[in-house]
C-alpha cells in the first residue's frame, strides 16, 4: 500500500521538500546535465550569443575551482538553506574552538549517498557555521567533473566548493592567508557504495593523502562525523562479488564517479521515491589535532599521524554515539 502525504501538511514543510528536491542525488545530476543541454542548445538558436559570451567567461575563469572558491555571503545566507536544514533536520555541534589565526584541513565522514549535509554545514549558513566558528572561511572539495558543467560550476563555486586536487589544497592552505578550513570527504565515491542505514564503514585505512598534505602545509587536522548520514536513504544490495557491484566498480574506474542505486520516499507519498527520509543528522566537529609543518614528510611520519587521526575519529564516535541512539556495541569499521 502506498502511504500518501496528508493534504494538511504545512506549507513550511512543503517548502522544505521543494528545496531539498533540487539537491538530492538524482536532481543534482539532472541539473548539471540540463546546463549542458541548454548551453549547447542555445548555439543553434537566435540566442547563440549567450552561449558564446558564457564560453568566453568560462575560459577566463577556468582556473577558479583550483584557486579557491568565490564566496558570496549574501547567497550563503539565503533563507532556502534554513529550509534545507529543517527538512531532516541537520544540526552542527562544536566541541572546541577553532583559532582564526590558523588554517585547518578536515576529514568529513561518512560520505553517505550524497554529500548534501556536508554542503549544508560548510557551504551555507543554514546550520550556523559562521556563528559557531567566527573568522573561519570554510571550503568543501568536490569531484573535478562537476566543474565542467556550464553555469552549474558557477553555482557550486559561490557556495565554497573547490576542485578535489592538490593545487586547491596548496592555494587555500598556503596562499589565502589564515582562517581557512578545507573539508575533504575522505571516503569519496567508493565509500558511497557502502553507505547503508545503521552501517558505519569508512574507507580510511589507505586514505593517507590528506594526512601528507596536512603535514606539508602545517594545517591542523579536524575530524568531523555526521551521525545519521547513512540513514536518510536505503541502498539496493550491492555486496562485493555481486554483478551490481562489479558494474559500479567498473563505472567508477572509467568515470571517476560512483552510481549507488538508492531509494527513499517520494514528494507526495512516503512509500517509495528518491527523496531522502526525514531523519535527524547531527554533525560533530572535533577538537583540532595539532600538526607540525613538515615540507617533506617521511612515510613513517604520515603513518603515525594517520593512526592518531583514526584514533581521534574513533574517540569522537564513541563519545557521542549513545546520544544519537546508536547501540553501545556498534563501532566504526575502517577498511
Amino acid at each position: 500500500m502506498v502511504e500518501f502525504t496528508p493534504l494538511c501538511v504545512p506549507w513550511e514543510r512543503r517548502l522544505q521538500t521543494l528545496v531539498v528536491l533540487q539537491w538530492c542525488g538524482f536532481t543534482f545530476l539532472l541539473l548539471a546535465l540540463l546546463c549542458h543541454v541548454v548551453f549547447i542548445g542555445l548555439l543553434f538558436t537566435r540566442f547563440w550569443i549567450i552561449s558564446i559570451l558564457y564560453a568566453v567567461w568560462w575560459y577566463l575563469d577556468r582556473a577558479k575551482p583550483w584557486q579557491g572558491s568565490r564566496h558570496i555571503d549574501v547567497l550563503r545566507r539565503w533563507a532556502v538553506w534554513k529550509h534545507m536544514k529543517d527538512y531532516f533536520p541537520i544540526s552542527l555541534v562544536k566541541t572546541a574552538e577553532l583559532d582564526p589565526s590558523r588554517n585547518y584541513l578536515t576529514g568529513y565522514h561518512p560520505h553517505g549517498i550524497a554529500a548534501v549535509r556536508a554542503f549544508t554545514n560548510l557551504c551555507t549558513d543554514g546550520t550556523g557555521f559562521p556563528s559557531l566558528f567566527p573568522g573561519i572561511c570554510s571550503h568543501l572539495m568536490m569531484l573535478n567533473l562537476w566543474f565542467w558543467a556550464p553555469v552549474f560550476r558557477d553555482y557550486i563555486i559561490i557556495g565554497g566548493m573547490v576542485a578535489a586536487d592538490k593545487e586547491s589544497v596548496s592555494h587555500i592552505l598556503s596562499r589565502e592567508g589564515v582562517g581557512n578550513l578545507l573539508a575533504i570527504i575522505v571516503g569519496g565515491v567508493q565509500e558511497a557504495l557502502d553507505a547503508r542505514s545503521g552501517g558505519y564503514k569508512l574507507e580510511l585505512l589507505n586514505r593517507k593523502g590528506f594526512i601528507r598534505l596536512a603535514l606539508m602545509h602545517g594545517a591542523a587536522l579536524v575530524p568531523i562525523f555526521s551521525f545519521g548520514e547513512n540513514d536518510i536513504y536505503e541502498q539496493v544490495e550491492n555486496s562485493p562479488g555481486t554483478w551490481l557491484r562489479w558494474f559500479q566498480d567498473g563505472l567508477q574506474k572509467v568515470t571517476g564517479g560512483s552510481m549507488p542505486l538508492f531509494y527513499g520516499r517520494g514528494v507526495f507519498q512516503y512509500s517509495f521515491g528518491l527523496m531522502p527520509y526525514h531523519w535527524p543528522v547531527t554533525t560533530v566537529v572535533e577538537k583540532p589535532i595539532e600538526v607540525q609543518k613538515t615540507p617533506h614528510p617521511s612515510q613513517e611520519e604520515v603513518d603515525r599521524l594517520h593512526q592518531r587521526y583514526m584514533k581521534e575519529l574513533e574517540n569522537l564516535f564513541e563519545a557521542h554515539k549513545l546520544k544519537y541512539n546508536i547501540p553501545r556495541d556498534q563501532h566504526l569499521e575502517f577498511y
